[in-house]
């Protein structure tokens, strides 16, 4: 029996700048996830939202009533909209939405536009062994809004891959790594599958029609390499790329091997993408190991780009060139110093649900 895929039938994932309706969270619990620093995160949702909320709906995951009070107080004293927060009880295991969500994708339609849900199968990037409850987010969202969910698969069973992992520009080119993919041996996401067969199945699940590899990411990553650490596109023909400059750092040959390979990519025309660089904050560590801190992890919603900072001076160079991409949106940068303490910050907690 044939597969009911979504390309086929139109449907395409959109850019993140495309319209939204809703931003997809889930309100943070797991006391393992930033260690001695939960109830500063819940604080740090709050900036989120009072960003993200003014220009379109809010939708959190919440595990009962109870925390959803708790959540609005902590909302309602950040002076974030809480009346633009809907909360949807489902018990989750963490609150990494980019990976974990409701990943979205979108047709035209003579009735006007339709979204869909395509369930990825998380599984805690192949890595830990509470995944459950966050597994079923997809169905969840699809049952709450009433969407039509397709259930991703190959030849071999469950296609499994994380928001994260991948950038679109909405126009058929998809970026990723190799590393976190392809690797044969470390957290490996579907066993036996080849580069052929993964741009097969993102063609046919996500509308991926040109497929982008870049070798790796960068150090610390607890997911082992997610492209939204490293690369993103800001618009259909340009991406910012991570640069490190500092030969002694020890990202610095990994992020070298990055910016060799970009020189080679074609967009789904056949044009040459701009590549724009943006710097590295220094180092951040914790328990002896490098934490993942990158700009590369800020989310664009309707009214803000939300940016990742460390206390470092290239906060303000990084904001400075995000904010001469993305003149129509107001960039602000988020303290995330403490939020990175989770192996990831603003882009890896948020998921967008495109406007339909």
């Amino acid at each position: 029996m044939s597969i009911e895929t979504p390309a086929p039938l139109g449907f395409t994932m959109p850019a993140e700048w495309d319209a939204h309706e809703a931003t997809w969270l889930g309100w943070p619990h797991n006391p393992t996830d930033w260690p001695g620093k939960l109830d500063t995160i819940r604080w740090v949702y709050g900036e989120m939202v009072r960003w993200i909320a003014p220009g379109e709906k809010v939708r959190m995951l919440v595990r009962s009533k109870a925390e959803a009070a708790s959540a609005q107080q902590y909302l309602a004293r950040a002076a974030a909209p809480v009346d633009r927060v809907e909360f949807i009880i489902h018990s989750t295991n963490r609150g990494w939405t980019r990976d974990s969500g409701p990943l979205f994708v979108r047709r035209e339609t003579d009735e006007g536009a339709e979204t869909a849900i395509v369930h990825l199968h998380f599984n805690a990037w192949a890595k830990y062994p509470d995944w459950q409850k966050d597994r079923r987010i997809p169905g969840i969202a699809a049952r709450y809004l009433g969407k039509r969910l397709f259930n991703a698969r190959t030849a071999n069973g469950e296609f499994v891959l994380e928001g994260g992992g991948i950038d679109v520009n909405g126009r058929g080119t998809l970026v990723t790594t190799e590393e976190c993919y392809l690797d044969p041996e470390t957290q490996v996401r579907n066993p036996g599958m080849t580069r052929r067969e993964y741009e097969i199945a993102l063609g046919e699940w996500l509308g991926a029609t040109n497929v982008l590899w870049l070798p790796g990411g960068i150090i610390g990553d607890d997911t082992h390499g997610h492209v939204d650490d490293i690369c993103r596109f800001v618009n259909p023909t340009t991406m910012v790329l991570i640069r490190e400059d500092s030969p002694a750092d020890e990202n610095h040959h990994a992020l070298a091997e990055n910016w060799e390979r970009v020189k080679d990519f074609r967009l789904e025309d056949g044009s040459k993408p701009e590549v724009i660089a943006l710097p590295m904050p220094g180092p951040l560590y914790f328990a002896g190991g490098r934490l993942p801190a990158s700009y590369a992890n800020f989310y664009i919603s309707n009214h803000a780009v939300i940016v990742p900072t460390f206390n470092h001076p290239n906060d303000r160079v990084a904001l400075g060139i995000l904010g001469e991409l993305f003149k129509n949106r107001t960039v602000v940068g988020i303290h995330a110093v403490d939020l990175v303490l989770g192996f990831g910050t603003l882009h890896c907690l948020t998921q967008q649900q495109p406007a339909a």
